[in-house]
Order: C-alpha cells, then structure tokens, then sequence
C-alpha cells in the first residue's frame, strides 16, 4: 500500500506539473502573439524628402504622415512625436514608407557637413548628363552601381559601334537638368522647339577613368546599364552594323 502511495502522489505531482507548464507554455504564446499583432503609431514618410530639407517643410507640404506599424517592425526612435523632429534638417534622401528616425536628422550645421559627396579615397567625382532612354528610366538612384556604354563612330576603324566603355561605377549622385533645343531654322532667336528631361550623374572615378569618359563623350553618346550583384557584365569587341542580323 504503501508504494502505491507513493506511485499516486508522484503521478499527481507529474500531472501537476504537466498542467503549469502548458499554462505557463500558453500565456507566452498568447504574449508572444500580442507582440506579433500589437500595433503602434509611427511617423512615416509619403513622399520623398530631399537631403537638407526641414521637417518642418516636410509637414507643410504633407510628406509625413502618422500609420500604425506592427510592433515588431517598429525601428529604434521612430516615434509619432514630430516635436523631437522641430527644426531638424534630412541628413540624406529618405524614401516614400520609410520611417522617421533620429540618426537620419540633424541641425543646419550637420547638414553642410553632410552635403560634401562621400567620395571613396583616391577617387575623383565628375558628373555626365544622360537623357531618359540612356539612363534606364529614373531608376538608379545614389549608391548603385552601373556599367557605362559608348556609341558612336569610334577609332580605329572610324565605324558606327556600340561598346562597353567601364563597368562596376559607383553613382555619388543625381539630379534633374532640362536640355532645350535650339530653334529651328526661321523661328523666333530664342524660341524653345522641345525639352527634354536629363539627368546629371556624379560618378566615382579613378582619374584614368574619368579621362577616358571625358574623352568618350566627344566621340558620341554614353547610356549606362543598371546593375546588381548577379550582372555579368565583360569587356568585349562590341555590336557593328553587320552584326545586327546575323542569323
């Protein structure tokens, strides 16, 4: 008798036991799924804010907006107080969803520092200006990386090609310029026939490299590719016209 005591009062302590680490089991998981599905208000950015421009801008012209943000995705000091942010200045470009954070603010003072282009040590920063069809619409953005091509009439050989010109070139920086066409024969000095929107890249360079950009651009017309990390992208003899239908 004396055994099966034991044996009961060890099976009602197991079962004990068994039963508080399922409550205990179940209150995390309703803690950890309250966690996952807890919403909070952040600000958060609608439409682009441009390096060097106020927060106090940004909100006048509606590109901050208050949305509720899963805690869990929640970055550290994004807040729905705008009043941390009074008279704070972009530090960088930040981008339509992201979310306000300090590190990406500062005083005017900060701003000047910033606006110096990173340019890589022993680079060199030159810009080129490309038309929509030659710079793969409006999406490269600072920090890509593009590959550059040359058509035109180029030497030895003084014949219509299209080649690779560089490869793997780091973009510092756009921005928007529009080029005007001159007036066509019999209209008015100063009349403008067209506008067309261009773009003005800042490169990194070696100072080989921007010689031989520089020097390209008097040949004919540079276009850039965009690229990621799997582009396979090579040297090699380049398109001529009796290329262009080989079978």
């Amino acid at each position: 008798m004396g055994r099966r005591k034991v044996l009961l009062v060890v099976a009602v302590v197991v079962a004990a036991m068994g039963a508080a680490l399922v409550y205990v089991y179940a209150s995390g998981a309703e803690d950890r799924a309250a966690d996952k599905f807890a919403t909070v208000d952040v600000l958060i950015v609608t439409t682009a804010i441009e390096r060097g421009e106020s927060v106090n801008s940004a909100y006048e012209t509606g590109k901050i907006d208050t949305q509720r943000v899963p805690q869990a995705q929640v970055l550290t000091g994004a807040t729905a107080d705008g009043e941390m942010f009074t008279d704070q200045f972009a530090l960088t470009t930040i981008y339509p969803g992201e979310q306000l954070i300090p590190e990406k603010f500062g005083g005017a003072e900060e701003v000047e520092a910033e606006t110096t282009l990173p340019i890589p040590e022993g680079m060199i920063a030159i810009s080129v200006s490309l038309s929509d069809t030659a710079r793969v619409g409006s999406f490269i953005r600072p920090g890509a990386k593009v590959g550059i091509f040359l058509t035109g009439s180029l030497p030895p050989e003084n014949v219509a090609t299209t080649k690779l010109l560089m490869r793997d070139v780091l973009v510092l920086a756009t921005g928007s310029t529009t080029a005007v066409t001159p007036p066509a024969e019999g209209e008015g000095e100063g009349t403008t026939t067209e506008q067309l929107p261009n773009t003005l890249f800042t490169l990194a360079l070696t100072q080989n490299q921007a010689e031989k950009i520089l020097f390209a651009q008097g040949l004919g017309e540079l276009a850039f590719a965009l690229l990621n990390a799997d582009s396979d992208l090579k040297p090699g003899e380049g398109a001529y016209a009796e290329d262009l239908f080989e079978e």
